[in-house]
């Protein structure tokens, strides 16, 4: 962990300017937490393993409360100070995670995290869950007090964070310190958010820096500035190979800290049959992947945008941030990993065909380029993934 505090200065870009808002790096997240501001909420220290290349893992605290209602606290409440208006035999039912406990599928948790934030004026942050929370179909949302918004970090705000976890698909067990979702932090100056213009497109679509697909495709890549995915319902190819993932309506509890499941005993596999398409159930969770290796250069990081109804009545994620160096190989370049994506279908049944757009991923500056990047250095889970379950399941085998 970083003992001495370095001002954050601009960051020079490709073209000798300077960058004066973006992501932080990892190197200035330790900078935070050793000036205070990310602090731990409690007697507990920051671990220098939650510092990822651009964001930050967030903790469990003690308690989990069972809620009726999701809610935001708004201007005039904390969010406890709103839980007891909500309930005022609230801390009666608490749930003690220090030892672990279940979170039953169904059911709505409020959380109070171990982290806490003292933010400068021009800084803010914005919340994902991690890539196997996502994949286990946890929703999870930040909350901080007074906030009106949800995975949202005002500029400058001073407080505790929150947690609220709906299981969706599988019961789990969690425990204090258990990581659920992550935190990254933008610096402002004023309104101004640098995303890509389009001659940064165009210099890494023709370098091969951000997604590796037939140079007839790259025309249609980009999309009102964000890089357009889409869906692969082909894999291999071949007969009967496995092209995603349905989860099974009843399965165990899934215990967060294991890594040694079978996935047949959560998992049913999804196989290619002469027609490249899938009917997605809106009862159904599926693991699915995009057809295009996507990489982001160090320079950059990347989000999935939220659910669009240009690409259908469906979500495609729940986990929408891809660290600096997420795909790319040794030269580079983007190499061979795929988007994964987590599909609920809205409602209705929605027939996906292969190569169908399926969603959006937009780039933007970092304030400079993270001293660790995603990859094998760091024991990043999913670098060079194509069809992967949530890293509590076993790989497969044939």
């Amino acid at each position: 962990m970083a003992t001495t505090a370095q001002k954050i200065e601009p960051a020079d870009t490709d073209h000798g300017l300077k960058i004066r808002t973006g992501i932080l790096p990892a190197q200035l997240i330790r900078d935070m937490v050793s000036t205070g501001e990310i602090s731990p909420s409690g007697a507990t220290e920051i671990e220098d393993n939650q510092v990822q290349p651009a964001s930050i893992d967030l903790r469990l605290g003690e308690f989990a409360y069972p809620i009726d209602t999701s809610f935001l606290p708004g201007k005039d409440n904390t969010v406890m100070e709103k839980l007891a208006q909500l309930d005022e035999n609230f801390d009666k039912f608490k749930i003690d995670l220090r030892e672990g406990a279940a979170l039953e599928k169904g059911r709505l948790y409020l959380i109070p995290l171990l982290e806490q934030l003292s933010l400068k004026p021009d800084m803010a942050g914005f919340a994902n869950p991690k890539s196997s929370t996502g994949r286990l179909d946890i929703l999870t949302r930040l909350i901080t007090d007074h906030g009106r918004i949800f995975d949202q970090v005002a500029t400058g705000y001073k407080g505790k964070l929150y947690i609220e976890v709906a299981p969706q698909t599988f019961s789990i067990v969690a425990k204090t310190g258990t990581r659920l979702n992550q935190l990254r932090f933008r610096r402002y100056q004023g309104n101004f958010v640098q995303f890509m213009s389009m001659k940064d497109w165009k210099e890494l679509l023709d370098s091969g820096r951000i997604v590796n697909i037939a140079p007839d495709e790259k025309q249609l890549s980009v999309d009102k500035g964000m890089l357009r995915f889409t869906v692969d319902l082909l894999g291999s190819g071949e007969e009967n190979a496995i092209i995603g993932w349905r989860a099974r309506r009843h399965s165990p509890r899934v215990d967060l800290e294991r890594r040694d499941y079978n996935p047949l005993d959560f998992w049913e596999p999804i196989r290619y049959r002469r027609h490249a398409s899938l009917v997605l159930d809106p009862s159904e969770f599926y693991i699915l992947m995009t057809k295009e290796a996507v990489a982001v250069p160090p320079e950059y990081a990347a989000e999935m945008m939220p659910y669009d109804t240009r690409a259908g009545e469906f979500r495609v994620h729940y986990a929408g941030f891809f660290d600096p160096g997420f795909g790319i190989d040794a030269s580079g370049k983007a190499g061979g990993s795929r988007g994964v994506l987590e599909v609920r279908s809205h409602e209705v049944p929605f027939l996906l065909e292969h190569g169908q757009t399926v969603g959006w991923l937009r780039y933007e500056r970092m304030l400079d380029v993270p001293q660790m990047l995603y990859g094998h250095e760091i024991a990043s889970n999913y670098q060079g993934q194509s069809l992967k379950l949530a890293k509590q399941f076993l790989p497969l085998r044939d």
